[in-house]
């Protein structure tokens, strides 16, 4: 009798170990099938010159195959349920679990598609974007994306406290004081985070622009636009970490969005050649006028502008087409280099300090009396 029961143990373990080993090749082999047909899709997306369906694809992969895995998970555990006496392995954990799974699940594929959107939106700005007869600000597609990628974080952690018994209503009711005593305790946070939403809204800067500060040493490129922090990158190359804050108090110029740069320059001739300003000051305004890279509709001076120490001095006013700093520079030295030849081609010249003794003639003469003889 006992070599009966022995056998008949031997057999029920036996059994549940073939379902175990049943359970994890079928979970293992319809993974692999799932996937080789996700790639096969994938790679038919590929072709096509629609993005979004790449996005969808590549939102949905790696979700698929953690509930494949899960799923499979579960499944062996429900197998096992009559063999193993514990109770995390119940129904109603069970039934738990596999809530949970869906949440989760659901929150990665719906967070990951609008990482994969947002990516998109970003590389087909130039031609959809036109389409559409809009501008995308990268600021802007961002700042939306983080919004609604929070969002969703939220609504997951909302949707599963009731499955794991945690009601919204007592921690509603928790909060309105715990939230004062996080207010106080994050002020700081709070003040970057609203001066980070400020940003978004206002956008008196995007990635890629170049800010300054008069009020403090900010100078640089836009890098990263964050909730708590604004990455410049200084034109010496090192990265400045700003609070998001520090901008609700803080005079800003923005460059990156002038319209044109100014040329305004005083130049200087010698006393000697007065008779030939007029002429000077006339042929520098036709330069201008005619020069292919100066803005004619905007502001252009060319005037005598005053009696200086030791020059005569005539000043331009005038703005360039283009905003590029390095193009910008080319341009102003072509314009001074062309007030040098014109200068030059009335045989004058430019002055430098001088110092002029009245009555040294006469002071040179009694000095020559004196040594004769």
């Amino acid at each position: 009798m006992p070599e009966n029961l022995l056998s008949l143990g031997l057999l029920q373990d036996l059994g549940w170990g073939a379902e175990l080993f049943a359970v994890v090749t079928i979970t293992l082999v319809g993974r692999f099938i799932a996937m080789r047909f996700l790639n096969v899709l994938g790679s038919h997306f590929e072709k096509t010159s629609n993005a979004w369906d790449d996005a969808l694809f590549e939102a949905a992969r790696l979700p698929m195959s953690w509930f494949i895995l899960i799923m499979g998970l579960l499944w062996a555990v429900e197998v096992s349920d009559g063999y193993v006496d514990t109770e995390l392995f119940s129904v109603d954990n069970l039934a738990v679990f596999r809530q949970l799974t869906f949440i989760v699940l659901i929150a990665l594929f719906v967070v990951r598609f609008l990482t994969q959107a947002e990516k998109r939106l970003l590389e087909i700005q130039g031609e959809e974007a036109d389409e559409l007869g809009t501008t995308l600000d990268p600021t802007t597609v961002h700042a939306l994306g983080k919004v609604l990628r929070l969002s969703t974080f939220i609504s997951a952690v909302l949707i599963a406290m009731p499955t794991v018994g945690i009601e919204i209503t007592a921690l509603l009711a928790f909060g309105g004081v715990g939230g004062i005593a996080v207010g106080f305790a994050a002020k700081d946070l709070l003040a970057n985070f609203f001066g980070g939403l400020m940003i978004y809204l206002d956008r008196p800067f995007a990635l890629g622009d170049w800010i300054r500060s008069p009020d403090r040493e900010i100078e640089g490129t836009v890098e990263a636009i964050g909730w708590r922090l604004t990455v410049v990158r200084t034109f010496d190359k090192r990265p400045l970490y700003i609070p998001n804050s520090v901008f609700n108090t803080l005079s800003l110029e923005n460059p990156s969005r002038m319209s044109n740069r100014r040329i305004k320059e005083n130049i200087g001739i010698r006393y000697s050649d007065s008779d030939k300003m007029e002429a000077i000051v006339r042929d520098v305004k036709a330069m201008l006028q005619s020069h292919e890279e100066i803005d004619q509709k905007q502001t252009l001076i060319v005037n005598f502008l005053s009696y200086g120490a030791s020059s005569l001095d005539f000043f331009i006013y005038t703005f360039t087409k283009t905003t590029n700093w390095i193009r910008f520079h080319e341009i102003k030295q072509d314009v001074l280099l062309k007030i040098v030849d014109i200068v030059h081609s009335y045989g004058a010249d430019f002055a430098f300090p001088t110092t002029t003794l009245d009555g040294i003639d006469g002071l040179l003469r009694k000095s020559a009396i004196r040594d004769e003889p």
